[in-house]
């Protein structure tokens, strides 16, 4: 069976990045499984998987803008301390939720300066390029109920 829209498809990878450090591995656990055609995953992963089978095994190496898109200085905001009432404590590299206009998003502390901190809402892996070492685990129709939630249900899932 070959890798098309609407089937359960699990994988595992390893994720480097441009400089070949090893950022991700999915080997010493389950392999990460989603539901093909709903972007559930970068969409330069998802093209290449297209058409593969069960036990194949390629790597590819996936532009900024196929993956989690160019930085954008859009995203990098100054805001007042006193936003950060709940911490105790406000560090360069730290993380915290945030409500924006799509959503709930992650932020990371970038410089903090008297009582400004700024902090950067780019994804942490944009701008990069990335490659992922890929080997096809497992390929199966997708349930109704999976298609209706648009996520697949047990082990690995993505969601």
């Amino acid at each position: 069976m070959q890798i098309t829209d609407k089937l359960a498809v699990s994988i595992h990878y390893i994720l480097t990045n441009g400089a070949g450090e090893e950022l991700d591995n999915s080997r010493n656990e389950e392999p990460m499984t989603y539901l093909h055609g709903f972007g559930q995953i970068i969409p330069g992963l998802e093209n290449a998987l297209k058409g593969k089978e069960v036990s194949d095994k390629f790597k590819v190496t996936i532009a900024p803008e196929d993956a989690y898109g160019e930085k954008s200085d859009d995203m990098l905001q100054t805001v007042p301390m006193d936003m950060f009432a709940d911490a105790d404590k406000v560090e360069v590299g730290m993380q915290f939720h945030a409500d924006a206009s799509n959503g709930v998003s992650v932020v990371t502390v970038t410089n903090v300066e008297d009582d400004q901190v700024t902090i950067d809402g780019n994804h942490p892996l944009a701008g990069e390029t990335l490659t992922f070492d890929v080997e096809v685990m497992d390929i199966r129709p997708a349930t109704e109920d999976e298609l209706s939630h648009q996520h697949v249900h047990g082990e690995g899932c993505n969601h």
